[in-house]
């Protein structure tokens, strides 16, 4: 593959493993929320709202917003940090291990047809 077809390919990649998540049933996440979801499943460690903020590059209020929608969802949930009480821990639930599982099975669908329609090519 040419290095200037890997953006438009990476791009179009993108845009399926979004419009897979547009179709299927299941709670609709804004890119911030989708951002403030994988940065707290794939980045190891413990996240706030202030470590998020930072990590994103953008103001704690949007951070906020975020983990209250995907509180609503279920995908996520605060808790007090044992060790600072007044810092608020947020952490992973069932709903949004399985969102991720589903999440991993898109990319590896849209990875496959992608690499399928470079073979024929």
């Amino acid at each position: 593959m040419a290095d200037n077809a890997s953006p438009e390919l990476a791009v179009q990649m993108l845009r399926e493993v979004i419009v897979a998540l547009v179709r299927r049933d299941g709670p609709a996440l804004s890119a911030h929320q989708l951002a403030v979801y994988l940065t707290c499943y794939l980045k190891k460690g413990d996240h706030t709202v202030r470590g998020l903020a930072a990590d994103l590059g953008v103001s704690k209020s949007v951070i906020t917003r975020s983990l209250d929608k995907l509180g609503e969802l279920e995908l996520t949930r605060r808790a007090p940090d044992p060790a600072d009480r007044r810092s608020i821990l947020v952490e992973c639930t069932d709903a949004g291990l399985a969102l991720l599982d589903e999440l991993r099975g898109i990319v590896a669908s849209v990875a496959s047809a992608a690499r399928s329609n470079l073979a024929a090519e």
